[in-house]
């Protein structure tokens, strides 16, 4: 397959652009998602039951918070890095 014939960076309609990166954007956030529910899942359930015992839960939803403050620190951190980089 040839890409000659694929329109360079600058000839890609604004529309087309906005949509990929909105797809990319979907897509990795779905992919963090997953991550979170793998990572919780093995930490906090033992063995899988009909329901979640108040452990479990309480578990669970700690993980889920420690999850999501560490992925907004790290952002966070990249982004002051990216700024400092851009002023320099």
């Amino acid at each position: 397959m040839s890409f000659d014939s694929l329109p360079n960076k600058d000839e890609v309609d604004p529309e087309v652009a906005s949509f990929i990166q909105m797809e990319s954007q979907k897509a990795e956030l779905q992919a963090q998602v997953h991550k979170l529910a793998d990572v919780c899942w093995e930490q906090c359930v033992d063995r899988p039951r009909d329901k979640l015992d108040s452990r479990t839960e309480s578990c669970v939803s700690n993980c889920v918070e420690r999850f999501i403050d560490t992925s907004l620190t790290i952002a966070t951190r990249f982004q002051k890095l990216l700024q400092g980089a851009a002023n320099m």
